[in-house]
């Protein structure tokens, strides 16, 4: 007959791993301690929720705490986060929908992951794994707080028609990405940016119609080694160019992006699908540098992708700015209402950024100093322009 595990056991792992001697010794003594109990499994999960949930008041969000967990230790520890993060969520208090995206997005992951997992370790390496966990969930700092409101449930026939739009632009960009043919990806990416820059002024047309409480929100985007500055300078141009602020934190790997909801999405469709082509554009100009027997490495790529954000960077604000235009011109006289609600929204966007990050710095793209990656960066940029233009279908 088992009797319930008096809480010192857990007590004495972790004041030992965590909160005094950090070295190895300690964490092996911790680890042999929970191995030996496995009465003590109950109680040790139930502090890793309170870890999650004490991450959660310091401001990060679940997708955060995988990335950071992926990039400090290994896949077995992804693993035992996922599995935490997923088990303290019927605890939480109500999120919004980008929160539940995430959740649902880990489950589908882990789920995936669970099916093709090795068997689980012994009780010592399973318990190092778990403490070495805590020990870095314990010691993530404050992030700034990105609280989304939970608003009730779109009307049904609004839901579907954003929806529409948003699966009508993936799956442009998805074809982008796919093609062989430098010219149709320019033309699939430039109708993808048409799309996202005309349903930004439609949503903006709407508020001047019919005011609502809509304030501008704020995501993080991982941006991700190597060649991360490169990647930030491109994922800055993207959210330029669609009404948004980008503030890059180098350190724990991603981007804080803030705007409106629709602008939200944009961004991040349309980087994903930029850094896959830029990658195999890369790849592709790689190939034919080593093919005429020069040697490329790091700093080709790192070059490449310089110039590529930031002839990217110019193409993208030309391309908003005519589509904004053109969709200015055809309101007409709702063209009047229209103005005035477009620089209320840009500043209020400055403000949100101000508020949430009131000290920033600017950075310049360092270890720049190969040419021809430069040069193939830029006409990389150029092939896959989004000037807006006539539907295609």
């Amino acid at each position: 007959m088992s009797t319930p595990t008096p809480p010192g056991t857990v007590d004495r792992a972790l004041r030992t791993a965590l909160y005094a001697d950090p070295g190895a010794a300690a964490l092996d003594t911790a680890a042999s301690l929970l191995a030996a109990d496995p009465e003590a499994d109950g109680e040790l999960a139930r502090r890793g929720r309170d870890f999650v949930a004490a991450a959660w008041r310091r401001g990060w969000q679940p997708a955060d705490v995988v990335r950071i967990v992926r990039r400090e230790l290994d896949d077995v520890h992804v693993r035992l986060v996922a599995a935490l993060i997923l088990d303290q969520a019927p605890d939480d208090r109500p999120r919004g929908r980008r929160w539940a995206d995430q959740l649902a997005d880990l489950d589908r992951r882990h789920r995936d992951a669970a099916a093709s997992r090795a068997p689980r370790a012994d009780r010592f390496s399973h318990a190092t794994a778990v403490l070495e966990l805590y020990r870095l969930l314990l010691r993530l700092p404050a992030l700034e707080p990105l609280d989304e409101p939970v608003r009730p449930p779109h009307a049904p026939g609004e839901r579907r028609a954003e929806s529409r739009m948003l699966a009508r632009i993936r799956a442009l960009l998805a074809k982008a990405e796919a093609t062989g043919y430098p010219e149709e990806a320019e033309a699939l990416s430039a109708k993808a940016q048409e799309l996202m820059a005309r349903h930004s002024v439609d949503e903006a047309l709407l508020a001047s119609r019919a005011p609502a409480e809509d304030t501008p929100g704020a995501c993080r985007i991982g941006v991700d080694a190597p060649y991360e500055q490169a990647k930030a300078v491109l994922l800055d141009a993207v959210a330029t160019a669609n009404h948004c602020r980008a503030v890059w934190n180098e350190p724990f790997g991603f981007t804080t992006v803030v705007g409106f909801e629709p602008d939200l999405e944009a961004v991040e469709l349309l980087y994903t699908s930029l850094l896959v082509q830029a990658t195999t554009a890369m790849t592709k100009a790689e190939a034919e540098q080593r093919a005429g027997g020069r040697k490329r490495t790091k700093t080709f790529r790192q070059a490449f992708l310089a110039a590529y954000a930031h002839r990217i960077g110019t193409r993208l604000a030309a391309a908003a700015e005519q589509a904004t235009a053109e969709t200015v011109q055809a309101e007409g006289k709702g063209a009047a209402d229209l103005l005035p609600v477009l620089a209320s929204r840009e500043v209020a966007v400055t403000a949100a950024t101000d508020r949430l990050f009131p000290e920033t710095t600017t950075t310049r793209l360092r270890g720049v100093s190969d040419a021809a990656g430069w040069t193939e960066g830029s006409r990389a940029a150029d092939r896959a322009q989004v000037r807006p233009r006539r539907p295609l279908d």
